[in-house]
């Protein structure tokens, strides 16, 4: 389920630095699925609610399935993410520090589409990743492949 981040994927600029940390998932499922049909099923899975209650402490507020899908439709904000770039078939969002970057894409194909989800974790100027964050990565990885894993479940039950 890992794979490369595709040739001038929106998350390739944070991979082309060393320092930085930069992932990629991906899977296939049938059908043609959008972008949005993606975005909507990755936010809304039980694994991402549970991130989302969680959210509610710094946000003081829920993150609701609203949210998720004003963020599909082109919103530039969405719980502690804002909306960095995005085209028809792909989309980065930055967190309010500044130092994580999440991307989802699709990438259609004649039997299904191919699902991709990547992250950065962006190092501070001068400065590799802290020791912390790199001990946190087995377990990002983990995680990001069950989002990815639900995601795909919920898009192949239509």
């Amino acid at each position: 389920m890992a794979c490369s981040i595709p040739d001038g994927a929106l998350l390739q600029v944070y991979a082309e630095t060393p320092a930085n940390y930069t992932d990629c998932f991906c899977c296939d499922v049938p059908g043609q699925v959008t972008l949005q049909d993606f975005i909507e099923a990755f936010y809304t899975t039980w694994l991402f609610r549970m991130e989302r209650a969680v959210l509610t402490v710094p946000l003081r507020r829920r993150v609701t399935d609203q949210e998720v899908r004003a963020l599909a439709l082109g919103a530039d904000r969405f719980a502690v993410w804002t909306r960095e770039d995005w085209s028809e078939h792909e989309i980065l969002l930055c967190d309010l520090s500044g130092a994580t970057r999440s991307y989802l894409a699709v990438n259609p194909k004649p039997e299904g589409t191919q699902l991709i989800f990547g992250s950065a974790v962006v190092a501070r100027e001068g400065k590799g990743l802290g020791a912390f964050v790199k001990a946190l990565i087995p377990l990002h990885r983990f995680y990001s492949r069950a989002l990815l894993s639900l995601a795909a479940r919920r898009l192949r039950r239509g």
